[in-house]
């Protein structure tokens, strides 16, 4: 007997007994005889497991406890129920002659192969009476000795003490490699701790140095913790100090960073911004086009984007508007014309300088404290060079969009969505180009806030609805470029479809259990009745008496556990404190 048998059979000694396997059972589905020494305990959710033999080998199969019922065949008979409607209680029947019967689906199985642990199925229905166990932290461990390196770990099993062992793999080939990338969805309502699960997700794969972490942030949420600004309550996450602990090179751009570098996006930011509605020129066709022809005349100038903001650009656009054949274009009746020049002839024209235009054209300013464009930022992201003995080290890197950084910009939800766009767009692009050449990204993309960025239903404002059409082409795309996208969504019935299908991994947290949420997840989860049982018992975390007290639970499906190769849905509760979550992963800092 190896020792490796030693060491898994002197653990199961010592391991708790809960139950016996029941009759019926099957493959998919196990009924446990609870033992009467376990019927007091918390037993929904706990992970399990039993030892069997299959194909002359010893297996060791381990799931969760998904339903307990309690079941006393004297009671259900209608005389009987008589009497304990009567009495409260029949003596010696209640309470003696109860069974307690429990529901386990089988999520993963290893065959012992003498020196090391395989994966397996379960092949076959062990005998009634197969002792079950309480699964711990040691049994884990020495079943995924080998996958050691790989394993991350983002809370507990759900209702137990066991850390739940998790893989994310970069989306390269060679150690740790997935061979392909992975889209990644993370769904709940606000306070159910998908943001915190994120960036918790986000550390486990910047643990690779040739792997880039992408971030459009439209909230500025990453970019604080990554800059190291600390909340000063809840999961105070300090990104900046675990990523620096990892290696990791960080960059934050602003939007008062990030130079826009395309002539159609500043006819379309022209076109949103006050500067035509000042001068007469109303939503719609003429200003579209007064927009494109403007733009057009300052390419025939040889005006750069970048120097758009200089006054002598300012006077040439100015004064090509003044120009009657110009207005022409824009407006073919000459009463229309008539009242765009009064206007034009009154308007200060220092005061649309200032106001006006300058606020647009110092988006696509090159001339800013640590400015970069955006074609510049994404080469910076999947760059291929290696800069040291160890490969490869890409970037983390974070755009701030949010509303906050934009003070003295032009700045709209319109706007933020051209921007978000021309990301998306580049990203794709540069995408593409290199795995023409035969290189592969292995990036991710984190992408907050998408059920508002890719709905179901078409957007009716165009801007924003080419962003939704961008995304969907991106992840229809981009996985054979080693490019994988994840998505937080506070809904799931209401992002697109298409994005859910492309979908590998999935996170849900606690909000999802009613009305079209609900039907939307009994799609993903296919029906099965107890793992949507289990996912209904969640609390919510803001019930807590206190913040030491949350719990923020998720279900999550896909191949992100060594204990999910069977498909089924697996439950954890995350964990509450940085502390505990750093130490966990031996990701401490100073």
């Amino acid at each position: 007997m190896s020792n490796q048998r030693i060491n898994i059979e002197q653990l199961i000694s010592t391991s708790e007994k809960i139950g016996t396997i029941g009759s019926p059972s099957s493959t998919s589905e196990l009924s446990l005889d609870i033992l009467g020494t376990a019927v007091g305990k918390k037993l929904v959710g706990e992970l399990a497991f039993f030892r069997f033999f299959q194909d002359g080998k010893p297996h060791y199969a381990l799931g969760q406890i998904t339903e307990v019922q309690l079941r006393n065949i004297w009671l259900e008979d209608p005389t009987m129920r008589s009497l304990a409607r009567q009495r409260g209680q029949v003596n010696p029947v209640s309470g003696q002659q109860d069974t307690h019967l429990g529901n386990m689906t089988v999520s993963a199985v290893f065959s012992d192969n003498g020196n090391r642990f395989e994966p397996s199925i379960l092949g076959t229905v062990p005998a009634t009476g197969t002792f079950i166990y309480l699964a711990t932290d040691d049994i884990l461990d020495r079943l995924l000795e080998q996958y050691r390196k790989e394993i991350f770990y983002l809370g507990h099993v759900y209702g137990s003490k066991p850390k739940l062992p998790l893989w994310f793999k970069h989306f390269g080939t060679g150690a740790h490699g997935a061979g392909e990338a992975y889209h990644i969805g993370i769904f709940g309502k606000t306070g159910s701790g998908k943001s915190v699960l994120a960036k918790m997700i986000l550390l486990a794969y910047a643990r690779y140095s040739d792997m880039a972490i992408f971030i459009i942030d439209p909230q500025g949420e990453f970019s604080k913790d990554a800059r190291g600004e600390m909340r000063t309550e809840g999961f105070s996450l300090n990104l900046s100090k675990a990523l620096s602990h990892l290696n990791k090179n960080v960059i934050i751009k602003s939007v008062k960073n990030l130079v826009l570098d395309r002539w159609l996006l500043f006819s379309e930011i022209l076109y949103e911004s006050l500067f035509f509605e000042r001068l007469s020129i109303p939503e719609g066709e003429n200003r579209r086009i007064a927009s494109e022809v403007l733009a057009e005349k300052l390419q025939e100038k040889r005006v750069r984007l970048e120097d758009l903001h200089k006054p002598e650009s300012f006077n040439y656009a100015w004064e090509t508007l003044g120009d009657s054949n110009v207005q022409m274009l824009f407006y073919r009746s000459q009463e229309s014309r008539n009242r765009f020049n009064t206007v034009y002839k009154k308007a200060n024209r220092d005061e649309f300088y200032k106001n006006f235009w300058l606020p647009v054209t110092e988006l696509f300013k090159k001339d800013r404290p640590n400015a970069v464009s955006v074609d510049e930022l994404i080469k910076e992201t999947f760059k291929m060079q290696e800069v040291n003995l160890f490969g490869i080290q890409r970037p983390v890197v974070i755009v701030d969009l949010s509303k906050e950084m934009a003070t003295g910009l032009f700045w709209s939800d319109t706007i933020q969505a051209l921007v978000i766009k021309r990301l998306l767009d580049g990203l794709t692009y540069l995408a593409e180009r290199a795995y023409q050449e035969n290189r592969f990204l292995n990036t991710l993309v984190i992408l907050d806030e998408a059920h508002r960025l890719a709905p179901r239903e078409k957007i009716e404002n165009e801007k924003q609805d080419s962003v939704r059409l961008s995304l969907l082409d991106a992840v229809r795309t981009t996985r054979k470029y080693r490019l994988g996208w994840m998505f937080i969504s506070q809904t799931l019935s209401s992002l697109h479809k298409e994005i859910i299908s492309q979908l590998r991994i999935f996170f849900f947290g606690f909000g999802l259990s009613l009305g079209s949420e609900f039907m939307s997840l009994k799609e993903i989860v296919g029906g099965d009745p107890n793992a949507l049982k289990l996912y209904q018992s969640f609390r919510d975390p803001h019930c807590a008496f206190d913040l030491a007290s949350r719990q923020y639970s998720f279900m999550t499906i896909g191949p992100v556990s060594p204990l999910s190769f069977a498909g089924t849905p697996l439950f954890f509760t995350a964990f509450n404190t940085p502390e505990e979550f750093l130490k966990a992963n031996n990701l401490r800092y100073e």
